[in-house]
């Protein structure tokens, strides 16, 4: 096991890694800017290191300034946590340069699973169903329309580099497609410097299921079931849960398999997720792979009392999974909330500002991962996620309720937050019933 860790991220995930580690006798360096300075977590880290002001660009996804701050606090290793440079290929191969573990898959799997393109042609190697589609790249938009019209619209077009709905677009004839690729392709080019697209058939009011799975460089590799995160806005994720309340126990075994084959023909190490779309029969199509710790890994978590963050330690550190798949059981129900400071009642605008009240709600089941408390800021320059919320429960109805009940407990006052639009979404009928795809919340919620 590593005796120190740089984490290159903040707020709640850095917290996160912060216990994690000491949990497992690691001593945690955590980098912060200037914006960060006043954060509480600093305090519970061994050392804290600032790397730089507000932005981005210029602290959290410098990759000079942090491999500076590793090197300085002399770690074996950097937890890149999600988001930031979690995903990025190029700061894992300039940390192994420097000799730093990088705890997360290899530079080669990042790579691979990022194309989008790349990790269709890896699925259909694993005998997995894809999403009827192009082969490979658009080149020319006559190949795009005659693609649409073998597999039948709606279609959707991708980035390949594509992720969190970037560069996407839906067409439902040849008009609307030739607009929407230059569209999509624009927003490619702008948001991943990378313009190539692709074609696949739009499966229509799917549910988005992903399986976590954990690989170790011995070759062994485990599931520990899936997620369903259907309840979504803009592709982004507000409400997950497992197990999925749609899919039987055959339908589970098959989807759970299917992504441990896809790791296995990726050679994937360390924590992942395999993601699917499951249509209205219950089919189901591998969509792509996350190649870290995901913001909901708390929801499993909880249904299978294990650690995912301290796999991830002792993974990257050399250890080899000493479990079994028939080791991993799972129970009952949980449900994660993300809390965002944003305005549900003003189409989800940042809400930034400081929190003159913070009451976190309690009681059996109720988990709550967040860095805020009263007085601090929360910061225009980052992601608007400031708290996750989970239950677990023996059932679903009993999750919904205590759901419920924490979220009404919750104050994070006097920024808005989601905390109204997740009760709203708990407190209606078709989400209680399990009867949600993709598009609830634009229909319910706005």
């Amino acid at each position: 096991m590593f005796s120190r860790i740089l984490i290159a991220n903040r707020g709640e995930i850095a917290l996160r890694i912060i216990r994690a580690c000491h949990e497992l006798g690691v001593e945690a360096v955590v980098v912060y800017s200037e914006a960060d300075a006043d954060a509480e977590y600093l305090q519970l880290a061994d050392d804290a290191i600032c790397i730089g002001p507000a932005k981005p660009t210029d602290s959290y996804l410098s990759i000079p300034r942090i491999i500076s701050a590793a090197e300085i606090a002399d770690v074996q290793a950097v937890h890149p946590g999600y988001g930031f440079l979690a995903e990025n290929a190029h700061f894992a191969e300039v940390c192994a340069e420097c000799g730093i573990a990088f705890i997360g898959p290899t530079p080669e799997s990042m790579h691979l699973l990022g194309d989008k393109i790349a990790a269709r042609d890896l699925a259909n190697r694993a005998r997995v169903f894809v999403i009827p589609g192009s082969e490979g790249a658009i080149e020319d938009e006559a190949e795009a329309i005659k693609i649409a019209n073998k597999i039948g619209y709606p279609v959707i077009i991708k980035a390949a580099a594509g992720g969190g709905g970037r560069g996407m677009r839906v067409a439902h004839n040849d008009i609307t497609l030739r607009g929407a690729l230059g569209a999509a392709r624009a927003e490619a080019e702008a948001t991943f410097k990378n313009g190539v697209l692709y074609v696949e058939k739009f499966i229509s009011e799917p549910r988005h299921v992903e399986v976590q799975v954990v690989a170790d460089r011995a070759g062994n590799a485990l599931h520990f079931y899936e997620r369903d995160c259907t309840i979504q806005r803009r592709h982004q994720k507000l409400i997950e849960e497992s197990p999925c309340p749609a899919i039987d126990e055959k339908t589970r075994e098959e989807l759970c398999k299917a992504a441990l084959r896809v790791v296995k023909e990726a050679n994937y190490v360390n924590a992942g997720t395999v993601e699917f779309l499951l249509d209205k029969d219950n089919r189901f199509y591998f969509m792509e792979v996350n190649t870290r710790i995901q913001v909901e890994h708390p929801v499993t978590e909880m249904v299978t009392d294990h650690d995912l963050i301290k796999w991830q330690l002792k993974i990257a550190s050399g250890q080899t999974i000493d479990l079994r798949q028939k080791d991993i059981k799972h129970s009952g129900v949980a449900i994660e909330c993300r809390i965002n400071a944003e305005d549900p009642a003003n189409n989800f605008a940042p809400c930034p500002g400081t929190i003159s009240k913070f009451i976190p709600p309690g009681g059996m089941g109720v988990r709550v991962d967040t860095h805020l408390h009263q007085g601090c800021t929360v910061s225009p320059h980052y992601d608007s996620m400031v708290s996750k919320l989970i239950v677990h429960k023996k059932t679903r109805e009993e999750a919904i309720t205590t759901m419920k009940q924490a979220l009404r407990e919750f104050k994070i006052e006097p920024i808005k937050t989601t905390i109204p639009a997740c009760l709203q979404i708990l407190s209606n009928s078709e989400y209680a019933k399990g009867q949600i795809d993709t598009s609830f919340v634009e229909r319910y919620i706005g």
